[in-house]
């Protein structure tokens, strides 16, 4: 790259951190780090949502899912559509009415006040361990983004980089600092991706012509994708809007209902039809140039997917430009990374060590988030692909929390024991198939089953339960 390249990028990641830096001052109690004081506005809780949901891992992914499936491959954030537009109706004014009246600062608080401290503890723990995996799918998007734009650096110094910045900046600055950024970061991807990326990337490669020669039919297609595949999606995306922790920390954030829905309604917007199928078309873009010659020269074998979009780019983008969606791409990470961060930081502050009233917090949430992305760091130098790693972590999260969110705001009889026990076998179930590599009945996904195997769970302890076995504990304690 041009030396204009580094010093727009280096100017980018300088802002960053001075944002993280500026309120870092302004923070004063666990109420400003963790859920910004809660006075946030619908605009930047918005932007803030869809910069953390799709980010650059479903970026970098969806570029993959171009790559190797074409159109068809929109469906992805399809669901995040449904997702987002039937938690706004179903979900967000059950929990902001709570939110007000309890002033939570988690996403197992809420489940404290529908069922008991066991289970917020569990949903703790699932919670942190979930968004610490998909943080660390972050700083591997960004890793692969990196030594993709800069030959001389490999992957592993790329992901010590990643690492190290998105960490810090996050630590420091809380989620006032992950919500403006955020706010930054998403306008400049979506500027960068539709006015520079897309005309670019399309002019030279040779324009549809050259698409429709050089790629199979089914590219074009939005049915080139089996059911198996559309339900695994469905069941893994949908549920993540009703049992993510730091889509609750924005609900928290916004003070009041109606914020909070019109923020979740623009944010489902944004996912599909404009994310969804940007990502897929430069994915295609770049499977033409691979097949045309243009990009792979000195690869031996197939290419990665995940790193045909930024070799593209870097290949055909003038001097200036490719600073620019560079630095996009990775506001895109930053947005996702510092959200699952601060997620995965406030459970085990909040929720598992019960430290948000401490003299101290201010300190200690800055080294727990710190100590969490070290951990993420090591999580991504093991695990190759990104879009792997944050769907098996959405799957984990949800086979856990998923049923007991649902009964908490549907059903009038509420059973603690019930809940407890089916976090710990959906949880379960879904991590052990998952790990065990094994291939699935009907080729779904394993946390269909972890999800199937918790409801029968719940269902067993409601039917079975008498009045009084299974207390709720009382809004008081919460």
């Amino acid at each position: 790259m041009h030396w204009i390249d580094y010093s727009i990028f280096g100017v980018y990641l300088t802002a960053m951190l001075g944002i993280g830096f500026y309120f870092m001052r302004k923070n004063k109690s666990a109420d400003d780090y963790f859920v910004g004081g809660r006075k946030m506005s619908a605009f930047h809780i918005g932007l803030s949502v869809v910069a953390t949901d799709v980010g650059g891992g479903f970026s970098i992914g969806l570029g993959g899912l171009g790559f190797v499936m074409g159109l068809s491959g929109s469906w992805l954030l399809f669901t995040g559509l449904i997702g987002a537009w039937l938690s706004a109706v179903l979900l967000i004014p059950k929990v902001s009415k709570l939110a007000t009246k309890h002033n939570f600062l988690s996403f197992p608080q809420f489940l404290e006040n529908l069922f008991n401290g066991r289970v917020a503890l569990i949903a703790g723990l699932i919670s942190a361990i979930g968004y610490l995996g998909f943080t660390s799918s972050q700083i591997l998007a960004g890793a692969k983004l990196a030594s993709a734009t800069f030959p001389n650096i490999s992957l592993q110094t790329a992901l010590i980089l990643m690492g190290i910045i998105a960490v810090v900046y996050t630590s420091i600055g809380g989620i006032k600092a992950v919500i403006y950024t955020d706010t930054f970061q998403w306008l400049l991807l979506l500027s960068g991706l539709v006015f520079v990326a897309l005309p670019v990337a399309y002019f030279g490669i040779g324009g549809y012509e050259t698409l429709q020669n050089t790629l199979p039919d089914n590219f074009f297609s939005l049915t080139a994708v089996s059911w198996q595949q559309i339900v695994n999606w469905f069941i893994t995306i949908v549920p993540i809007w009703f049992i993510g922790m730091t889509l609750y920390q924005r609900i928290y954030a916004a003070g009041n209902k109606k914020t909070a829905q019109r923020a979740w309604f623009v944010a489902g917007l944004f996912e599909y039809p404009v994310m969804a199928f940007t990502g897929v078309f430069l994915g295609m873009f770049a499977k033409a140039a691979f097949e045309d010659g243009i990009i792979g020269a000195g690869i031996e074998g197939a290419m990665d997917p995940e790193m045909g979009l930024p070799i593209l780019l870097r290949t055909i983008l003038p001097v200036g430009l490719t600073g620019l969606i560079l630095s996009a791409y990775f506001s895109a990470i930053m947005s996702t990374a510092d959200s699952c961060l601060m997620a995965s930081s406030g459970n085990l502050i909040t929720d598992i060590f019960k430290k948000h009233k401490s003299g101290k917090i201010m300190l200690l949430s800055q080294a727990t988030t710190l100590v969490l992305g070290a951990i993420a760091l090591v999580v991504a130098w093991k695990v190759p692909n990104v879009l792997d790693l944050m769907l098996h972590s959405y799957s984990f999260m949800v086979s856990g929390l998923f049923i007991p969110v649902l009964a908490g705001i549907f059903m009038k009889k509420k059973s603690a024991n019930g809940a407890f026990w089916s976090m710990i076998i959906g949880g379960s179930v879904t991590l052990s198939l998952i790990l065990s590599g094994l291939e699935l009945p009907l080729g779904l996904d394993a946390n269909f089953y972890g999800i199937i195997l918790a409801a029968l769970t719940y269902a067993l302890f409601h039917f079975i339960e008498k009045p009084g076995d299974s207390p709720v504990v009382s809004s008081s304690k919460v």
